[in-house]
């Protein structure tokens, strides 16, 4: 099922042009929606020049003639080669190019492995359960730990709804609404960064940041008192977080955008997101190859949904500004190795060129993590920033509506600005 409607391939004659979700058709056969997985290798081995295993990618075990009559080409992977809708919405690479690819990890400089290179660490003879820990099956920082587990939780996602039956849902979904023109409005309307207030129960570092979690009432708060749009967590291992979180608070009512805050591996969250309400997406660059986010970039597109996508370090943010079509860039000011969190990382990735091309290209840059105080607020917003995504700081006051007002030294509510 590869007929992704957004290359600029004509359509061939006699051949209806697909409309919006024309894609999302059942395949005939099962096999025809089949996908491999292929294990990605450990980076060590790419830098010291050994052969690995093929990048982690889905690949169709046969072709179904019908849907494949309806593909229109894929232009994500550039210069790198053509890829094409696979059969449950993730981007493989073109058959001629797939074996002699490079593994992910080390491909745009990424160091997140996407999972165990080894297999599983638990091995079981008999009654008997042992573990072989080693570099290959042992995450190397709470991210991949977090991404590895994001892969199988996906994986049987997508077996019990594939892409065809998210048609319905998809069609019957409220329509997008302007993430990026919300932050825009707010800018303008307060001379401040852009509130996106996220909605968070818990995380990995901190385990429960609020104990009386009510996240349309959070929702409703942080809209009555400023905030532009709203980020919602649907991890449910590590952050407690929900997809039901994410449609709640969009059924009722609350008119902020709505940021999908999950890790994002394949490109069936993307349309699963839009079909639970989402108005936008985050593509963390340590996770996603370039051709990968280009690719998701165009989808999003077609779904009507903006992508904030995330960079930590200087090499991940010449890597985004050297992509087509990113509109939202956020700066994450936590390291991925140590965890440690310092704001002059905002600074250090905003100087000198990277500022100008930022500023040539008109793209938002949200700072997040590390945010506490109007003097950090301020301290960003020299640097460049015009948005700003807030969770602990927030959900961890009484009344996090009114902590918005606490967090900028003033109110940036509708009412306070008028």
């Amino acid at each position: 099922m590869e007929a992704l409607a957004i290359g600029s391939a004509p359509p061939r004659p006699g051949l209806a042009v697909p409309t919006r979700h024309s894609h999302l058709r059942r395949p005939r056969t099962l096999a025809a929606a089949a996908c491999r997985p292929l294990a990605a290798a450990p980076m060590d081995d790419a830098a010291a020049g050994r052969p690995g295993p093929s990048p982690l990618r889905c690949t169709r075990a046969e072709t179904d003639s019908e849907v494949d009559e309806i593909a229109t080409s894929s232009q994500a992977a550039g210069s790198a080669g053509a890829t094409e809708q696979g059969g449950n919405g993730g981007p493989v690479a073109d058959a001629s190019t797939a074996g002699a690819s490079t593994e992910i990890a080390g491909v745009d400089g990424i160091r997140i492995r996407r999972r165990p290179v080894t297999g599983p660490a638990v091995h079981y003879v008999g009654p008997f359960q042992f573990r072989l820990e080693n570099e290959g099956n042992t995450p190397r920082n709470i991210l991949e730990r977090i991404v590895w587990d994001k892969e199988a939780e996906v994986s049987q996602m997508k077996e019990r709804r594939p892409l065809y039956m998210l048609k319905g849902p998809l069609e019957a979904a409220p329509p997008a609404r302007d993430f990026v023109g919300a932050l825009k409005a707010s800018y303008d309307r307060t001379g401040l960064p852009a509130l996106i207030a996220e909605v968070k129960k818990a995380s990995p570092s901190r385990g429960v940041l609020r104990e009386d979690f009510d996240p349309v009432q959070i929702a409703q708060a942080y809209e009555k008192n400023g905030a532009a749009c709203l980020s919602v967590l649907t991890d449910k291992k590590y952050f407690q977080g929900s997809f039901d979180y994410l449609e709640a608070i969009r059924n009722a009512g609350v008119k902020c955008p709505l940021l999908c805050k999950e890790f994002i591996v394949d490109a069936w969250q993307l349309y699963y997101a839009r079909s639970k309400g989402a108005d936008a997406v985050l593509l963390i660059a340590a996770v996603l190859p370039n051709i990968d986010i280009k690719y998701m970039l165009k989808i999003c597109k077609i779904l009507g949904m903006a992508a904030l996508v995330e960079v930590h370090d200087e090499m991940e943010m010449d890597r985004i500004l050297g992509i087509d079509g990113v509109q939202l860039i956020g700066i994450n000011n936590r390291n991925l190795e140590t965890f440690e969190v310092d704001i002059a990382n905002t600074k250090k990735l905003l100087e000198g060129e990277r500022g100008q091309i930022i500023a040539q290209k008109d793209v938002i840059v949200v700072g997040e993590s590390g945010l506490f105080t109007p003097d950090h607020i301020s301290f960003v917003q020299n640097a460049g920033v015009k948005a700003v995504l807030v969770g602990e700081s927030l959900i961890k006051q009484e009344d996090p509506g009114k902590a918005v007002a606490g967090l900028f030294g003033k109110d940036i509510s509708h009412a306070g600005t008028a």
